[in-house]
């Protein structure tokens, strides 16, 4: 069999069927983390960022492939969680951009396509590494190109891309050694296949129907919408929110009734800007998609009318879904958060998980927490909303985890204000990053002073070992602890107080003075108790506290100062 040319209808199977394909292997691409820790999430990362980007896709409405595939890559940016899913993000981006004209794909277009989208991800990695994901897309464009010269059969390129990806994700362990060393291949590399081997079933007709494959609608918008406001309003007091109504509307530009305008993007969205804030308006030639927080939903659908006829209308009452959140919250005996007047000039916005972090980053001058970390990473929209909502001037981000990175950079693009990113890697970072911040100090200068002050703690974690590995020199058993430190296993132990206090030996030196201990949902206050005395008995100059932090996956996080 010889396809020529992809449409549409085959565009919109390839995509929901790698949607599917990342979903059903998600947990094994996760069991691919070089470190043995129950936090492996590049599985989970992938899979829904691709996710919001088939929703994206299949909600776009048109006949033109490369409009489709804008849509995926929109949905991509904004769902994406993780370093892995915001560079699958870049590689349909570029993918997207190379054939944006077209209204269907040839063989030529779909090498072209990856092509270009290898050359963006690469783009958006400061220091891009061999042997990941990277080597992955390179590789399968590299071979489509090639095949793309000699054969005008999509079947053909595409089985091509496919394979060549296949043969360099099985190269990984070669390039990074570490791979090697614990006997896996890279875990964003194998997403991408997956993503490749979907596409390739897909086109040959090795997938169900459209129908047995398709994520459910009511699940996506319930794993959207959740992370979309939850993570974002936490315990607000519903009379500060300024605009209460979430309102979202698709637009079928030209059609209906009451169209009274061509249409105009500016146009459009300047009307928009002044009824609310986080506003988000996409659109091509035939749809217009808009996002808002408004006190006139009315006035939105209203104007929106004067465009084209209403494809999709969604109104939530935030307000209201706020008072039910403090309802359970009250229920539940969770005291609210005391929230300001006037909103702050300069937001300051750290990511991390559990209450009692949150806690202790609001009392170091954070203005907004969003819920995430290890095994949860936030998505982009998820910083967006939390940049836009704060209603300041200004923002300042504190990812506290490397692989919030990217999508936090990402989000800093896109806000409505100007944003920067201080580079914590860990929650002790960003508390550390705290003390270099200046009210009255420009964004910039802000973000100079609580960069330089990350170099000035040590990071400390301690969890347990999900397989038997060997790494940096350890034999590794199942279900033993392991100490971390900035990046490196330095202990391994069964005892979990033993291989803290070992972690905290580890840790210091001449100059260390300040100890801190934050303990987690799977330890106990007393755990935490007994491992301070032991510090202290360690050296009398020593000074220690201890905070609870409810953060998952890790018993304790410890920095030394």
């Amino acid at each position: 069999m010889k396809v020529t040319e992809i449409t549409n209808l085959e565009f919109g199977k390839m995509v929901q069927a790698a949607s599917q394909k990342l979903n059903q292997n998600a947990d094994f691409i996760n069991s691919l983390n070089v470190f043995p820790v129950p936090d492996g999430d590049t599985g989970t990362n992938m899979s829904l960022s691709l996710q919001s980007g088939a929703k994206y896709e299949r909600d776009a409405d048109s006949t033109a492939v490369g409009t489709l595939a804008t849509a995926l890559a929109k949905g991509l940016l904004m769902g994406a969680r993780g370093n892995s899913g915001v560079i699958l993000s870049q590689i349909f981006r570029g993918f997207s951009k190379k054939i944006a004209d077209n209204e269907t794909l040839t063989a030529q277009d779909l090498a072209d396509g990856f092509a270009a989208g290898a050359e963006t991800a690469y783009k958006a990695v400061m220091k891009p590494t061999e042997g990941t994901i990277l080597t992955v897309v390179r590789e399968g464009a590299q071979a489509g190109l090639n095949t793309a010269k000699e054969s005008d059969d999509v079947l053909a390129v595409m089985d091509a891309i496919f394979e060549a990806a296949k043969d360099a994700l099985a190269t990984t362990p070669d390039l990074l050694p570490v791979l090697k060393q614990v006997g896996v291949v890279d875990s964003g590399g194998q997403g991408l296949t997956f993503v490749l081997e979907a596409f390739n079933d897909s086109l040959n007709g090795r997938v169900a129907e459209e129908g047995d494959y398709k994520p459910d609608d009511a699940e996506m918008d319930e794993m959207i919408d959740a992370a979309h406001h939850q993570s974002v309003q936490g315990k607000l007091d519903p009379d500060s929110i300024k605009y209460g109504y979430c309102t979202e509307i698709m637009v079928r530009i030209g059609r209906g009734k009451q169209v009274d305008h061509d249409f105009d993007y500016d146009t459009f969205y300047k009307y928009l800007a002044d009824l609310g804030d986080s506003l988000l308006v996409v659109n091509d030639e035939e749809i217009v998609k808009v996002h808002v927080h408004t006190e006139h939903p009315g006035k939105v659908i209203a104007w929106g009318q004067e465009f084209g006829d209403l494809a999709k209308v969604k109104v939530d009452n935030m307000r209201m879904q706020q008072e039910t959140i403090m309802e359970h919250d009250e229920e539940a005996g969770v005291a609210p958060v005391a929230t300001e007047e006037e909103p702050a000039d300069t937001a300051i916005i750290a990511i991390a998980a559990g209450e009692g972090l949150g806690t202790l980053f609001k009392s170091l001058g954070v203005t907004h927490v969003v819920n995430g970390g290890q095994t949860m990473n936030p998505s982009t929209q998820d910083i967006v909303d939390a940049i836009n909502q704060s209603q300041a001037k200004r923002a300042i981000v504190l990812p506290n985890n490397k692989n919030i990175f990217l999508a936090a950079e990402q989000a800093a693009k896109v806000a409505d204000i100007p944003a920067v990113i201080v580079h914590s890697k860990t929650v002790s970072q960003g508390m550390t990053a705290m003390l270099g911040y200046n009210p009255d100090a420009e964004l910039d200068e802000n973000q100079e002073a609580m960069e330089d002050n990350l170099s000035a703690v040590k990071s400390g974690q301690v969890t347990h070992a999900i397989r038997d590995t060997q790494l940096d020199g350890f034999d590794i058993k199942e279900g033993n602890f392991m100490g971390i430190v900035d990046g490196t296993i330095k202990v391994t132990d069964a005892d979990l107080l033993e291989t803290a206090v070992d972690t905290v030996k580890a840790m210091l030196d001449d100059d260390s003075e300040i100890i801190t201990i934050i303990y987690g949902a799977d330890t106990t206050a007393e755990v935490a108790d007994d491992l301070q005395q032991q510090i202290e008995a360690l050296d009398d100059d020593l000074e220690t506290e201890v905070h609870e932090g409810d953060q998952p996956v890790y018993p304790f996080l410890i920095s030394v100062e």
